[in-house]
């Protein structure tokens, strides 16, 4: 799936905006920001109505139209799409990434630190499992 830097109708639109969210998820600021469960909703909320307004933004819609369409204000579609948000920030950095690289999703290192161990821990299961199997088999 090709996703459209400067996006011409819906369909497009919607594909610039989800590219936005996901590598916005991806982003290691995001990372350290969703583990205060406190300030979760709050934090995915704003990075969802950030890339919206960015999509829409590259597609040319107005301003008044955007903050319409997202059932937010003027203002904060104005302050994500001058980066004067973290949210607004991150999508920015997610969009140039996006532009340079295209869409490439890696894991913050910490957690595919956290992921390796678990891998790792499965696997001594899985081969302790094997083992049993093997045991039992050579009883029948």
């Amino acid at each position: 799936m090709s996703v459209p830097l400067k996006p011409v109708g819906r369909e497009e639109i919607r594909r610039l905006e989800s590219a936005l969210l996901v590598m916005s998820l991806f982003d290691k600021e995001t990372f350290e920001a969703i583990k205060d469960p406190g300030t979760r909703v709050t934090w995915v909320d704003s990075l969802y109505v950030a890339a919206a307004a960015f999509a829409r933004d590259r597609a040319g819609m107005p301003t008044s139209k955007i903050a319409e369409e997202l059932g937010v204000t003027e203002a904060t579609v104005r302050r994500h799409l001058k980066g004067e948000t973290r949210a607004g920030q991150v999508v920015a950095r997610a969009y140039e990434k996006l532009s340079k690289e295209g869409l490439k999703l890696e894991l913050p290192p910490e957690l595919a630190e956290e992921c390796s161990k678990q891998v790792a821990e499965l696997r001594e299961k899985l081969e302790k499992v094997k083992k049993a199997l093997a045991e039992i088999q050579s009883w029948l």
